[in-house]
């Protein structure tokens, strides 16, 4: 279910932000460094340190997670069901090629939460809604400018120095 537009947007986004529910119905919302996708087109998360998120899952295992690509101001929300993969489960290694790839000796995973995708929906800046006929181009620029990037880079630039 997860088209190549989906796979690539979830190449280019830094981190995700994963929705669970608490045992008493209250939403929570928890970023996620590493994320990726599986051959079964399965939503595949680190759990690096999430024991609020993990618990919450095993309450209640319907989840949503969304991602967006900062500068180009488009990306997806995923709505499914998560399954939590230990390190003791078969499918373990299967699922954590890419993440390890993605951490090398960063991070140490825990377990992997699998989302099962059941719905897909599109998330896009306000601004291509208003107005058709801009650009990504436009949005990276405009984006690039909002953040300050170059004069971020500057400053780590000179500050490594």
């Amino acid at each position: 279910m997860l088209e190549k537009n989906v796979r690539d947007r979830i190449d280019t986004s830094v981190l995700c932000w994963l929705a669970t529910v608490d045992p008493d119905g209250m939403p929570h919302v928890s970023p996620k460094e590493l994320f990726t996708y599986d051959d079964t087109g399965a939503l595949v998360i680190a759990n690096i340190a999430s024991p609020h998120s993990v618990k919450n899952i095993r309450t209640n295992p319907k989840v949503c997670v969304s991602f967006v690509d900062v500068f180009v101001q488009k990306g997806y929300k995923i709505q499914g069901e998560a399954t939590l993969i230990t390190p003791s489960d078969s499918l373990f290694e299967v699922k954590t090629v890419r993440l390890r790839a993605m951490a090398g000796d960063t991070f140490s995973i825990r377990m992997i939460i699998s989302v099962a995708v059941e719905q897909v929906a599109e998330i896009i800046a306000p601004r291509y809604r208003f107005f058709p006929d801009t650009r990504e181009e436009d949005q990276i620029r405009s984006a690039l400018h909002t953040y300050k990037v170059k004069e971020l880079l500057k400053s780590i630039e000179q500050s490594d120095r």
